[in-house]
């Protein structure tokens, strides 16, 4: 991923669940709409905590990170039968084109997409747009660079809702819908 990763000595923060007040479990599941048989990634998915929140929804939620080590977490806290773990970038993704119906990403968009400053949308949205099938929904949960900078990463490693959305479009997405909240922004992009 991007600019970091998770620290793993910090890993009991991303099960606690007071992360709700940035993303509820009924939000995420809204804005992604999951079905019974659909195929889902969590990009970078840490130690589980909303990959188990939408596996009771969908057929397969792959949990892809780069950590290998947030996965032998996740594993040892006890994973759904549906969760099947995948150890990579998301610009490096082992799906096959159209594999996906839909992805989500929550406050992990900072890590993987290109600097807040580039001018193309980088090899991550690509990627995303590859494996989606079309009409595939994209969820982004993420740090606004325009919140106080109490929680998350430094604001210099944050995107604008406005960036975000131009990066989204510029990679071939549709963007559905799009808010900006106190601290984070939410939106859901087709391709």
């Amino acid at each position: 991923m991007g600019f970091h990763t998770f620290p793993m000595e910090r890993a009991d923060a991303l099960d606690d669940p007071s992360r709700y007040r940035f993303c509820s479990r009924e939000e995420l599941l809204e804005m992604l709409a999951p079905t019974a048989e659909d195929v889902v990634a969590d990009l970078g998915s840490g130690t589980g905590f909303y990959t188990d929140d939408v596996a009771p929804f969908a057929g397969t939620v792959y949990a892809v990170d780069v950590q290998s080590a947030m996965h032998d977490r996740y594993r040892e806290a006890g994973a759904p039968e549906n969760v099947e773990f995948v150890t990579s970038e998301v610009s490096a993704l082992p799906f096959a084109d159209d594999e996906l119906d839909g992805a989500f990403s929550t406050m992990t968009h900072h890590e993987y997409a290109s600097p807040p400053d580039a001018a193309t949308p980088g090899d991550a949205i690509a990627e995303l747009a590859r494996v989606l099938r079309p009409n595939g929904r994209l969820v982004t949960v993420d740090w606004s660079a325009d919140g106080n900078g109490e929680d998350g990463p430094d604001l210099a490693e944050r995107y604008s809702l406005e960036d975000a959305v131009a990066q989204l479009e510029a990679g071939g997405f549709t963007v559905e819908s799009a808010r900006d909240r106190p601290e984070t922004f939410a939106l859901v992009a087709v391709r």
